[in-house]
């Protein structure tokens, strides 16, 4: 485009958003009671427009000018704080724009610059991406901007390097069926992956370990090992600590010992960004990371997306005002299930419509920046999780309209990250996966009038209360709400049914979606099925005969690992004895080697119990607040999907079903050496990767000739 163009382009823009920001100035002086824009005496309405302008045009100067310098100096400030902090510094920007119009035109009451100076940016913002969608150059610009200006701190100059990138778009809670019915007739759910899938990106399943929950599936698909991660909390013994998979320091430790397991730093160990994930792949840029939310030190902050999202005070107004609209769009809904009465439901009061509106808004806004940042800063590998969808099917169920609903937005997001992805200064190829699938069903609770905790006593013989407590949803943005707030972590202690003294003698019974975890504090190491029966001797039948139960796991000293199903059924894992019928047959192929796997793991609860699985329509029960669940085995919780270009090669060979998330992660891991992607560097720099430290400034891998050299 000739420089005459381009200017000229660019200074119509300017003009426009201009004279919007005037023209809403004047609209809400005369609006508003506390907001003025002539003087005591009154104005001609030719003066009065011209202060409007001179006030819009004060106000863009210092938005541009100061507001980045301003959120710089704020980036220790928490995320959700920052974002509502925006709306007072924004007003003080007016302020101090209506004070530079001569005579003293313009005035406004602190609480009305606040209003004003919202709508102000909304209306400035609305104006440029209106413009920027005509016009690609402007396009272009407006995502520079979103970056940031972490670009210019890069070392050299912004090249495009020969091989292609990659983005991996994780849709969290996304079933391998349901995205199956999202791209399928003349109008999909998802019209960007649907062309895709037209166009030459291919689709299969892949199947979970037992634990199919975020945690287990993406400490593997990132770090390689999900090995002695039995569910998504667990009890372990020698520390007598409840591990939480979604708390900072719970996700820390787990992602500390996968790289000391696998001597390796991770998916992302170079030149990789990580973005609202539990763990951070080695990745050196990350954003809202669970493993270093908790951080202390140089790289102690999540803070990539940040700062490239809040420098624009547009952005913090869009995501305020959505975040408004999903709070009020979840009441909506919420009140509407209830009374249309429909069946199966949950509570969704308290503050679940703010964190789901964290979520769907806050959290998407934020990695969605961050990544388009990454795409134009032209870093090798990107993982970025998108949470939404999960958070609102585990409240409405799987396939409800409101997470349907869900869906489109998300495909939404895809668009936008592939666009931006045309702009970067490498081919970028786009990925797209999920961690687990989600089965439907009514809660334990609901359908049987009691928690597993109270079976689970009343097995015991133990006292069991009246009426039966709610096991709170464990759903990954709840925790994820509370680090971008700097809350501390929610003690056990906090949730009765979760918690036992050391030493107790008294059972502690943990939920994890449809899979339960039942352990007893005072008995070192796992307790046999033989000392089980001797202390209580009506538990085990209690668990296994109900109907809402479909298998439990424990260990004989006799017989090894022993899955029981009701009326006596038993299958020996270590011989493949059976007696009875199977209890794991309604559980599908791999059932058998999924809990296999589990047992050996050295916090494998004492009784693990999966929840019952109707085989015709995948139903289960949850034994927390889900009516959509995940974490266990039956239903489609158990079959999420990969996506992928076709130019990259199969995952399988012969179109066989990849089994747990291990081997996924081996997947990606060639998917990025078949574009000579990032390889961890060879000396002393590459111990100290493995070990999860940061690379160098300006470090650089040594290229595939050298590597063979060295081998």
């Amino acid at each position: 485009m000739p420089r005459w163009k381009a200017l000229s382009g660019a200074l119509f823009r300017v003009l426009a958003v201009w004279l919007v920001s005037s023209l809403t100035l004047l609209a809400l002086a005369a609006l508003l009671p506390d907001f003025r824009l002539q003087s005591p005496g009154g104005d001609s309405l030719t003066r009065t427009a011209v202060t409007a302008a001179l006030g819009a045009g004060a106000f863009g100067l210092l938005s541009a000018l100061v507001w980045p310098v301003l959120v710089r100096a704020l980036l220790l400030v928490p995320a959700l704080v920052l974002g509502l902090l925006v709306f007072f510094l924004n007003g003080s920007l007016l302020l101090l724009a209506l004070d530079l119009i001569p005579e003293g035109r313009g005035q406004a009451a602190p609480e009305t610059a606040v209003i004003v100076a919202a709508v102000m940016s909304a209306a400035s913002s609305a104006t440029s991406a209106f413009l920027a969608v005509r016009n690609d150059e402007a396009y272009h610009r407006r995502l520079v901007r979103l970056a940031g200006r972490r670009r210019g701190r890069r070392a050299g100059p912004a090249r495009g390097p020969a091989s292609p990138g990659t983005v991996f778009l994780q849709l969290d809670g996304v079933g391998h069926d349901l995205l199956c019915e999202a791209v399928r007739g003349e109008q999909p759910l998802m019209p960007t992956v649907a062309r895709w899938t037209a166009a030459g990106h291919r689709l299969t399943p892949w199947r979970t370990d037992w634990s199919s929950q975020t945690g287990a599936s993406q400490l593997a698909l990132l770090h390689g090992s999900n090995e002695d991660v039995p569910a998504f909390r667990w009890y372990e013994k020698d520390t007598r600590t409840v591990v939480v998979s979604n708390r900072p320091s719970s996700a820390a430790e787990l992602q500390r010992r996968a790289i000391e397991r696998t001597g390796d730093g991770g998916l992302l160990a170079y030149d990789g960004a990580s973005r609202g994930n539990l763990f951070s792949g080695g990745a050196d840029q990350v954003a809202l990371v669970m493993s270093v939310a908790a951080r202390r030190g140089r790289y102690n902050r999540s803070r990539a997306g940040y700062f490239a999202y809040f420098s624009d005070p547009a952005n913090a107004t869009r995501t305020a005002v959505s975040f408004a609209a999903e709070v009020v769009r979840e009441l909506v809904q919420s009140l509407r299930t209830r009374f249309r009465r429909e069946l199966p439901r949950v509570t969704r009061g308290g503050l679940y419509p703010v964190i789901r509106a964290f979520a769907t808004v806050v959290e998407r806004d934020v990695v969605v920046a961050a990544v388009i940042g990454d795409l134009l800063a032209g870093r090798t590998a990107i993982y970025a999780d998108l949470v939404a969808y999960d958070e609102v099917a585990h409240h409405s169920g799987p396939a409800h309209r409101d997470a349907l609903q869900v869906l489109r937005s998300l495909d939404r997001a895809i668009a936008l990250i592939a666009r931006a992805a045309r702009h970067a200064p490498r081919p970028y190829r786009i990925v797209l996966l999920s961690d687990h699938g989600q089965s439907h069903g009514p809660t334990f609770l609901e359908r049987y009038g009691l928690s597993l905790g109270d079976l689970v006593r009343a097995g015991c013989g133990l006292p069991v209360p009246r009426r039966a407590g709610r096991t709170p949803s464990g759903a990954e943005a709840r925790e994820a709400a509370r680090a971008a707030l700097h809350r501390p972590e929610e003690a056990a202690g906090q949730r009765p049914e979760r918690t036992a003294g050391p030493g107790s003698s008294q059972p502690l019974v943990l939920a994890s979606g449809n899979l339960g975890l039942v352990s007893f504090p005072d008995v070192p190491g796992r307790i046999t099925r033989e000392e089980l029966d001797r202390r209580h001797p009506a538990l085990l039948s209690t668990l296994a005969n109900h109907p809402g139960i479909g298998f439990l796991l424990v260990r004989s000293a006799v017989h090894g690992p022993v899955v029981l199903g009701p009326a006596g059924a038993e299958h020996h894992l270590d011989t493949g004895r059976l007696i009875g019928a199977d209890p794991l047959a309604p559980f599908g192929d791999g059932a058998a080697d999924a809990v296999r796997r589990t047992d050996r793991f050295p916090h494998a609860a004492d009784v693990m119990v999966n929840s019952a699985c109707d085989p015709k329509t995948g139903a289960v029960h949850a034994f927390e607040e889900q009516i959509g669940s995940h974490g266990g085995l039956g239903g489609a919780q158990s079959h999420p999907f990969l996506l992928w270009p076709a130019e990259l090669t199969p995952p399988a060979p012969d179109g066989a079903t990849l089994t747990g998330a291990e081997q996924v992660h081996r997947v990606l891991r060639r998917w990025l050496g078949e574009a000579e992607g990032p390889q961890l560097p060879l000396g002393p720099a590459a111990d100290e990767l493995r070990r999860g430290a940061h690379p160098p400034e300006g470090f650089s891998p040594p290229g595939p000739a050298a590597q063979d050299k060295s081998r």
